[in-house]
């Protein structure tokens, strides 16, 4: 990292705070098979809907199973979808948007007549109806997020390319015998990295509320599995009884949307090319 990025990374307080909390649940998810305090399935239907103990610091649900056990392993649900989404999405859109903002002509045309008419619909909406008519699965939920996710990617690559494309050091390369490959992989994607960063960080926050508000339908992760967003299901149906249940499935999804946004509005501010010149 640049060393002027890092600098003005660290003088935004609130980034740093908000890097480090998604860094928490990020560590928690990955270790979470080994630092689970109980099984996330196993049942005592007599505590069930237990308040918040030292034996169990945020309660049991419904069925008596431990809450924080099952907010852990859920956060490997949600930080899986998260990622992997992000990662197709990104890799795929920018190839696209780099290829269409490069060639130009029909090629661009169509590029961007699809993805307008993808951008047409809903995206929340589209995930239901496919995952409605695929079936609910965690995989039907990752295929759906995909198949509308690459538009914001293609959209900005293609913008950074048509404005890239015309620099003299394209030219150059151009000049001196780059093919398109070279050219795109070589002298562009460098120069595109830093946007497709930033947006790649607000893309996982919106992965992970899409996953959320399809499990919370009964459309993602199927029970016994826990995730966040079927655990905020079930804490809604006893919100007099255990209001715990969704409290901290809701504090869990909230905390992680906001540090991932937080993150990434100090992470375009420290990659800002006017004030890297600046300093």
């Amino acid at each position: 990292m640049d060393p002027r990025v890092w600098r003005r990374l660290k003088q935004n307080k609130t980034a740093i705070a908000s890097g480090a909390l998604v860094a928490c649940f990020i560590v928690a998810a990955v270790l979470a098979p080994w630092i689970l305090p109980y099984d996330p399935n196993r049942q005592d239907r007599a505590q069930a809907n237990e308040g918040p103990t030292l034996a169990h610091p945020l309660g049991r649900d419904m069925l008596g199973r431990d809450v924080l056990s099952r907010l852990l392993l859920g956060a490997r649900v949600s930080l899986k979808v998260g990622f992997l989404v992000v990662g197709i999405t990104s890799v795929l859109g920018v190839l696209i948007g780099m290829g269409a903002g490069y060639a130009g002509g029909w090629i661009d045309e169509i590029v961007m007549r699809t993805i307008d008419i993808l951008l047409a619909f809903p995206g929340l909406l589209l995930a239901i109806a496919m995952t409605a008519v695929l079936g609910p699965d965690l995989d039907h939920v990752i295929l759906a997020l995909c198949i509308m996710g690459w538009t914001g990617f293609a959209r900005l690559a293609r913008g950074q390319t048509l404005v890239l494309r015309e620099l003299p050091f394209v030219e150059a390369a151009r000049a001196a015998g780059a093919g398109p490959g070279r050219i795109l992989l070589r002298h562009l994607l460098p120069n595109l990295l830093a946007p497709v960063i930033v947006q790649a960080t607000l893309g996982i926050a919106g992965a992970i509320a899409a996953e959320a508000s399809l499990s919370f339908l009964g459309l993602g992760v199927q029970p016994p599995e826990p995730s966040w967003g079927s655990m905020l299901n079930e804490g809604t149906s006893c919100l007099r009884e255990a209001p715990h249940i969704a409290l901290f499935s809701g504090l869990a999804i909230s905390a992680v949307l906001l540090g991932l946004n937080f993150f990434g509005d100090g992470l375009r501010d420290a990659l800002d090319a006017k004030g890297l010149v600046r300093d």
